[in-house]
């Protein structure tokens, strides 16, 4: 289960490479862009998501 702890900044780095997307084709193709700000907005989301219930999930196991 250790790799639990570290899947969650994969959602950090494709976050930035959606953020990245979107700055490089803002101005040439603005719905692609829209798409990529949208998925980086779902990467960041996700990334506090899974961080939230990874520290849950420890709370539970040091408890015990």
């Amino acid at each position: 289960m250790k790799y639990l702890k570290f899947s969650q900044y994969i959602y950090i780095i494709a976050g930035l490479y959606f953020l990245y997307d979107c700055i490089a084709t803002w101005n040439a193709d603005r719905s692609h862009a829209y798409l990529s700000l949208f998925l980086f907005a779902l990467a960041t989301f996700m990334f506090f998501f899974r961080r939230h219930f990874h520290k849950k999930y420890d709370d539970r196991n040091n408890k015990q």
